[in-house]
């Protein structure tokens, strides 16, 4: 006979597998959804890459490729070796101690999360590819690998640790949050698009802007900035739709969990008030160029720019509180991110600053609108389910129940001063490092002929239109810079009194004499 001890003992071992398996089911879907999210955060790279080559002139085509795919492996090396550690080593959720930077974990070593560091990398390539199109067709490549590995390894992860680490000093997530509730930005508004846009600002004015955009060949000032690009609006269009849909991995994955109902109606919020957020900034950004260009014309056009930057601006808008404000609310953030995308853009090029993608507008000032469009409007409601302390309010909220607490605005605003302050004082002197060793900015004859000819061995498309003036001194100076180069050489041998064979400078190929002897 089975007495009662046996079947309590049974029942027992029978409960603590089934629960170890229920355990072990919601730790992997957990899982695969943040690799799943990680995923269409990558695919994000496509929607940069497509954008920036469809805004620039043909003749950069392979270089700003290039510098996309770069972003990924260059970023790569930066997040794995010091900017994970940077963000979120050593974090201690049970300690109220605030640190400014991670201290542990550097190269992946000790105890990582695997998915959530590839979630994070998929952040940082963003955050590089930012950049990429504002200082397109002027920049060097030295100068762009290092950005890019500083961008990933150092700037952003402070960032990141300040908002998101369980010891950030602006932390929702903190034992002991800032002024008890802590910066509320779910996906990156701040410390991804902001930071990116305003390191894109540094890089813009400390490049200086293309040859001939406001500026004519005796240094006046032209009536009108010269237009330069787009080559290609197809790519534009799939540049923009292929990061529309890469939000839906970047904004709904931020919720980082989807093993219960509560989580998922978290994410189901976050993933309407995207598309909501996307839509109006497109709507507003389009509908209001298209009037003020009739104020000025008498004449009705559609900007496709407008409507395309007006999205993106949107969608960078609504990614900090798309998880706390309602669906209306969100659709009113991206109406106001459209006129922020215009206001913004006209402003840069008031101030003559060449921003070859609107990158600056976009990301920057759609960023800070949505860090500060979330101490507006986040809901109790909204705020209490995805995990947010209800103590302070968005300030519509607040002044509905009489109070005019100010506290979650003024945390708000104080993330936006400390990106904004951090990566201006670290990425200023960098870029100025990058300017003294002449690593930054490219050759005039190389910007006037091309990166793709001057050096990626040849142009991306056959109808490139580039004159053989241009050519003929792009070869010509190319030319000299090899035979200064050997006559160095030989130099130096016979300082050490070393025979030398007789100089081989000829080395270029035969189109290259053919426009050297036009010439």
């Amino acid at each position: 006979s089975i007495d009662e001890d046996d079947i309590s003992s049974l029942l027992k071992c029978v409960a603590e597998q089934a629960q170890q398996q229920r355990e072990d089911l919601i730790s992997g879907i957990n899982s695969f959804y943040l690799i799943f999210a990680g995923a269409l955060v990558y695919f994000m790279q496509l929607g940069f890459a497509m954008l920036c080559a469809g805004s620039i002139r043909e003749k950069n085509v392979k270089n700003v490729l290039l510098w996309n795919l770069l972003d990924s492996a260059g970023g790569a090396f930066g997040f794995w070796s010091l900017g994970y550690a940077f963000a979120y080593g050593g974090d201690d959720p049970t300690s109220s101690q605030k640190t400014f930077i991670g201290n542990a974990g550097f190269f992946l070593t000790g105890d990582t999360d695997m998915e959530f560091w590839f979630f994070q990398f998929a952040f940082a390539c963003a955050i590089s590819s930012i950049v990429a199109g504002t200082i397109a067709e002027r920049c060097q490549m030295m100068a762009y690998l290092c950005y890019s590995i500083f961008l990933c390894g150092f700037v952003y992860p402070v960032c990141a640790h300040a908002f998101w680490s369980a010891n950030g000093f602006l932390s929702s997530f903190a034992k002991e949050p800032l002024w008890g509730t802590g910066v509320i930005d779910l996906a990156g508004s701040g410390p991804v698009h902001m930071t990116g846009g305003v390191a894109a600002l540094v890089m813009a004015i400390m490049l200086g802007p293309r040859r001939g955009r406001f500026y004519d060949e005796d240094g006046n000032v032209l009536c009108e900035p010269k237009a330069m690009g787009p080559h290609s609006v197809a790519l534009q269009f799939l540049g923009t739709f292929a990061l529309w849909f890469g939000w839906y991995g970047f904004n709904p994955g931020s919720t980082l969990l989807i093993h219960s109902a509560r989580l998922g109606d978290v994410a189901s919020l976050v993933a309407v008030n995207t598309t909501l957020g996307a839509a109006a900034g497109a709507l507003s950004g389009m509908f209001t160029s298209t009037i003020l260009d009739e104020r000025k014309t008498g004449v009705y056009t559609w900007d496709t720019t407008a409507a395309m930057n007006g999205c993106l601006t949107g969608l960078v808008a609504i990614t900090a509180g798309c998880a706390t404000v309602e669906p209306w609310a969100g659709f009113v953030i991206g109406l106001v991110a459209g006129w922020v995308y215009l206001g913004a853009s006209a402003l840069i090029l008031r101030l003559r600053i060449d921003d070859a993608v609107d990158a600056i507008p976009v990301h920057m000032g759609g960023g800070a609108w949505g860090v500060l469009a979330t101490g507006l409007f986040s809901n109790p409601n909204r705020m209490e389910i995805a995990g947010y302390a209800t103590d302070n309010l968005g300030w519509f909220y607040e002044w509905g129940r009489g109070s005019g607490n100010f506290t979650l605005m003024g945390i708000q605003i104080c993330s936006i001063l400390f990106v904004f302050g951090w990566t201006v004082c670290i990425f200023t002197p960098f870029c100025y490092v990058l300017k003294r060793l002449n690593w930054l900015r490219i050759d005039p004859i190389e910007e006037e002929v091309g990166m793709d000819l001057s050096r990626h061995k040849g142009s991306a498309y056959q109808s490139e239109d580039i004159s053989d003036k241009a050519k003929s001194e792009f070869y010509s100076s190319r030319r000299k810079l090899q035979l200064q180069d050997l006559s160095t050489s030989d130099r130096r041998k016979s300082s050490k009194g070393i025979d030398k064979p007789a100089p081989q400078a000829d080395s270029m190929s035969g189109s290259e004499h053919a426009a050297d002897d036009a010439a």
